[in-house]
């Protein structure tokens, strides 16, 4: 009898680097194991290619992202690659909504260089199923892609048994290729997985399910064994140092429990060793954080914080000289996660949370300065699954009470003007600009950090050798070092300053 086989959905470049690294992987390091990460056997990679991503890129590692789609188009050509969809509105974490048309035509772009086969959206938070799925699904249908529909778990009196399986049942009318459970703080415990995993998978029918979680509790390894008991057989990793800590599960320690269990894959386990080192070695080179399992942190319950809005946290706070505050902000989140009403902390509701966690400890002052997002939260724009119904009152009518609320409401209820993609180019430069360029500047409201950018010169390049490299950089600095004698057994090398 043939064992069942374990298929897996890489996480390594996009949601490795969010949870670990606050997306600060670059091009560079995906490029030099691109390749063969192809060649390993993963039935779907992630790439880091939404709205978001692209300003991570230009704004903090001042590299250019179309760049880096065709690298990832041309060197993972067999293996499906997907991506967080993020809608059709490239402001996603707030400001001004984009257009319809230049959101569709982003993902029109991403299709036609060929970066993404498969959209990931997910549709329990601010009733996406009933708002966004009517016009979500059927687009990146007609792209040629496969849609995924995630369900976020969370811990509340709202989030039962019966929650999930109407949000499941909502879905299938949209025929989504895939469904999966998205854990995305990691609160999985295998007694919940036993309960939970065959509602959704009953209310599924014919759909395949998916389990998507993270390490923040330490759980996450036991869950992904529980999972496929339960009959779930494809499972979201990482590679380390992508992996552990606040990310995914590590491919190797999931593929072998999973081998001990009984069942088959088709991975290269060897192949995907070699891919790790390198990782690592880039890793250690740029001093950046490595994957390590967690202990047990029943905290993790309270606050339900994703890792990668903790990584973002910690790189934020670090950035403002507040990185002693962590604690302090983390605990704020706790209060307003509360008053909100438990909404799913996912993005961008849990950005939101963070956000004005930190403005309030590092003002002193509770809400004395009050991010718009949470304005329009508190009017019901993110809908009655967002936690609008049972939000402290107190609270929405101190919001809702503001000069501000006032401004926004009159903003958010004003008709549409009319507009032109004529227009559009018109007020970002001009006929000649291609989609391209014109993406990138609504993406980043203009051209001053593009500019800046193209600037900084071309992206750092990464390779298996970096030992050798390293060391001859290193000598580079030491103009009183002439020559090095290195000898290991019988092998010996000698590596003399050009002009000595």
């Amino acid at each position: 009898m043939t064992a069942a086989k374990v298929r897996f959905v890489d996480t390594t470049f996009r949601d490795g680097s969010q949870s670990l690294w606050a997306m600060n992987m670059r091009g560079g390091m995906m490029e030099a194991v691109a390749s063969d990460m192809d060649r390993a056997g993963f039935d779907v990679i992630e790439i880091p290619a939404n709205a978001i991503a692209f300003k991570k890129l230009i704004r903090d590692l001042k590299e250019d992202p179309w760049d880096l789609m065709r690298t990832m188009a041309r060197l993972i050509p067999n293996t499906t690659k997907g991506c967080m969809g993020g809608g059709l509105n490239l402001s996603q974490l707030g400001g001004t909504p984009t257009p319809i048309e230049l959101g569709k035509l982003f993902w029109t772009k991403q299709a036609e260089i060929g970066t993404i086969q498969r959209a990931q959206i997910v549709g329990n938070t601010g009733d996406q199923i009933e708002r966004q799925f009517p016009t979500l699904v059927p687009f990146y249908h007609s792209l040629g892609m496969k849609v995924a529909c995630g369900l976020s778990y969370s811990i509340s009196p709202r989030h039962t048994d019966e929650h999930y399986a109407e949000k499941t049942r909502g879905m299938l009318p949209f025929k989504p290729d895939v469904i999966y459970l998205k854990d995305q703080a990691g609160l999985l415990t295998v007694d919940r997985l036993r309960t939970l995993l065959p509602v959704i998978q009953a209310n599924a029918g014919d759909v395949p399910v998916e389990l998507h979680s993270h390490c923040t509790t330490g759980l996450a390894p036991l869950v992904y064994m529980e999972a496929l008991k339960l009959g779930v057989m494809t499972l979201h990793t990482g590679v380390p140092p992508l992996a552990d800590g606040p990310a995914q599960p590590s491919v190797l320690t999931t593929l072998r429990n999973a081998q001990n269990l009984g069942f088959g894959n088709d991975l290269d386990e060897k192949l995907l060793l070699s891919i790790s080192e390198r990782l690592t070695s880039f890793a250690k080179q740029d001093g950046m954080q490595l994957g390590e399992p967690l202990p047990y942190d029943t905290y993790q319950y309270v606050h339900q914080i994703p890792g990668g809005v903790i990584s973002n946290l910690k790189f934020q706070l670090s950035e403002i000289r507040q990185a002693h505050r962590l604690d302090d902000v983390i605990a704020e989140c706790v209060r307003i996660h509360r008053e909100l009403g438990y909404p799913v902390m996912i993005t961008p509701v849990s950005q939101y949370v963070a956000t004005q966690a930190t403005i309030n400890v590092v003002t002193g002052e509770r809400y004395k300065v009050v991010i718009d997002e949470l304005i329009r939260f508190a009017r019901g724009v993110y809908g009655q699954d967002s936690g609008y119904e049972s939000m402290d009152p107190d609270l929405q009518d101190r919001l809702l009470g503001s000069a501000r609320a006032k401004e926004l409401a009159e903003r958010d209820t004003r008709p549409p003007e009319p507009f032109s993609m004529k227009e559009v180019r018109e007020a970002f430069g001009g006929p000649h600009l291609s989609d391209e360029e014109l993406l990138l500047r609504v993406i980043m409201g203009g051209t001053t950090e593009i500019e800046a950018m193209r600037a900084s010169g071309p992206p750092k390049k990464y390779s298996a050798d970096m030992p050798i490299v390293r060391l001859l950089d290193e000598l580079r600095k030491h103009e009183g070092v002439r020559s090095i004698h290195i000898k290991r057994g019988t092998d010996s090398l000698t590596l003399q300053h050009a002009g000595a």
